[in-house]
């Protein structure tokens, strides 16, 4: 008799979960092919959420990878992204509809992203004209902890916040209204990869 298992398991019973991760969840290998595409990418200050640079609420430089640039992170990412939705969150996902931002964080500019919600932001218009809101944010670690300090994920659920851990190839999953920052790189750099998943608005 087969036994397979599905991974991961699907849990009928969902509770409070400021965020979720996917351990593992892309090689060395695929890491340094990301990094190498978001690198050789035009690269230009960070924006927040009005358009503007503000350097006193964000400091980083982003590029944006599209599906044509690597369409195997897409089919990954939103494999993994389905998994961890159906045993955590189940909510009614419609997919990415924004590029991949890819961001950087140096220790020459001290740079961070203060408290912010990516729900603020809604997406370009589908199809049928409508506004698709960010559901939920999706934060892939490319550099390793030990090459950079500071540059923590904090995801604000109640009096405290929660740290997302910082393994090199982890998939931190959380919804677009928590309240989150990244903390001052004063040591090295960090780099990431982010997208947004989009879905019918929250009833």
């Amino acid at each position: 008799m087969s036994y397979y298992r599905f991974t991961p398991a699907y849990a009928y019973n969902r509770g409070e979960y400021p965020f979720v991760t996917w351990d593992n969840g892309f090689t060395n290998e695929e890491i340094n092919q990301i990094v190498q595409i978001g690198d050789n990418l035009p690269q230009k200050p960070a924006e927040v959420g009005d358009g503007s640079n503000n350097p006193n609420i964000r400091r980083s430089n982003t590029s944006w990878i599209t599906q044509e640039h690597c369409p195997w992170l897409y089919d990954k990412l939103s494999w993994i992204v389905q998994q961890l939705n159906g045993q955590f969150y189940n909510y009614d996902l419609w997919g990415f509809s924004e590029d991949m931002q890819y961001t950087t964080y140096t220790s020459e500019d001290q740079g961070f992203y203060d408290y912010h919600q990516d729900s603020m932001g809604f997406t370009v218009k589908d199809n049928i004209d409508r506004r698709l809101p960010r559901k939920f944010s999706i934060s892939l670690q490319l550099t390793d902890p030990s090459e950079y300090e500071g540059g923590d994920l904090l995801i604000r659920s109640g009096a405290e916040p929660s740290y997302a851990p910082k393994q090199k190839g982890q998939v931190v999953a959380f919804p677009s209204f928590m309240l989150h920052k990244v903390t001052p790189v004063t040591s090295g750099v960090r780099k990431s990869l982010v997208v947004w998943v989009t879905g019918p608005a929250f009833k």
